[in-house]
C-alpha cells in the first residue's frame, strides 16, 4: 500500500473518532485535542497526496474525465 493511502486512512479514522466522541458527549479534553490538531492533520494529508509519486499516463486533452470514457475530447 502506498504511503499516501495510509495517511488518508489515518486522518479519516481520526475524523470518524472525533465525530463519534462529539455525538457521545464523552472525553471533552480529547475532543478539544482532536479539534485543535485537525488543521495540522488536514495539511499533512494534503501534502502526502500532492507529494505522492503517482504517474499519470493520460494528458488532460486525451482524457477529459477518467471515470467517463464517453466524454472523451476529440
Amino acid at each position: 500500500m502506498k504511503n499516501y493511502l495510509q495517511v488518508v486512512g489515518i486522518v479519516t479514522g481520526i475524523l470518524i473518532v472525533f465525530v463519534t466522541l462529539i455525538q457521545l458527549e464523552v472525553a471533552l479534553p480529547l475532543i478539544w485535542l482532536l479539534f485543535i490538531s485537525g488543521p495540522g492533520l488536514i495539511i499533512w494529508m494534503v501534502w502526502a497526496v500532492l507529494a505522492a509519486p503517482v504517474e499519470i499516463k493520460e494528458t488532460f486533452e486525451e482524457q477529459w474525465y477518467q471515470d467517463r470514457p464517453d466524454l472523451l475530447k476529440g
